[in-house]
């Protein structure tokens, strides 16, 4: 029988061999996790943030539609609506913010995530806007509908998908507000 020896594999060993590491998995020292961010603000362990924000939104997506409505039908009565709608929106925004920063300045966990400031900083503005958007209808009467009005609200329409998906982050990816 042949022999089945390779040059390759008969060398010797090399004199100076690099030297051997050893690699170990990092562990942190600190004190275990505390848990999920949680939410200052609650009533009985339950985020009051997240039971306020649907009324904005549904308030300045409702005046959206009746800008759209009032655009195709000329009706006072749907402008009318959207005053009503925007004042009601720009109250309920001003509470939610109020227990949104309650939940910001009262773990620093949540201050630590930049998706809260992208949510924060999205929904001021939005708020802003909306504020502009009700005086100048407030001033100047169902003229201001067409073309400002109702660009402005399509603009917070568009903010409120971006804000609201960046809310949607904090609950499901940093686990802000959910039970342990």
């Amino acid at each position: 029988m042949s022999d089945f020896r390779d040059q390759v594999t008969d060398r010797p060993p090399r004199a100076s061999r690099a030297p051997e590491y050893l690699v170990r998995r990092a562990e942190p020292a600190a004190a275990p996790p505390l848990g999920n961010p949680r939410s200052t603000a609650s009533i009985a362990g339950h985020p009051i943030h997240p039971m306020l924000i649907p009324f904005p939104i549904a308030f300045f997506v409702a005046t959206f539609v009746c800008d759209l409505v009032f655009w195709g039908t000329r009706n006072p009565s749907w402008f009318d609506a959207t005053l009503w709608l925007l004042g009601a929106g720009v109250i309920m925004a001003a509470l939610a913010a109020v227990a949104g920063l309650t939940d910001v300045l009262g773990d620093a966990r949540v201050r630590a995530l930049s998706t809260a400031w992208w949510h924060a900083g999205g929904n001021v503005l939005v708020v802003l806007v909306e504020i502009v958007n009700f005086f100048l209808r407030y001033g100047q009467g169902s003229s201001a509908v067409l073309p400002t009005g109702i660009i402005l609200s399509a603009i917070v329409v568009a903010a409120l998908l971006f804000t609201g998906w960046k809310g949607w982050e904090l609950v499901y990816r940093g686990r802000v507000g959910v039970a342990d």
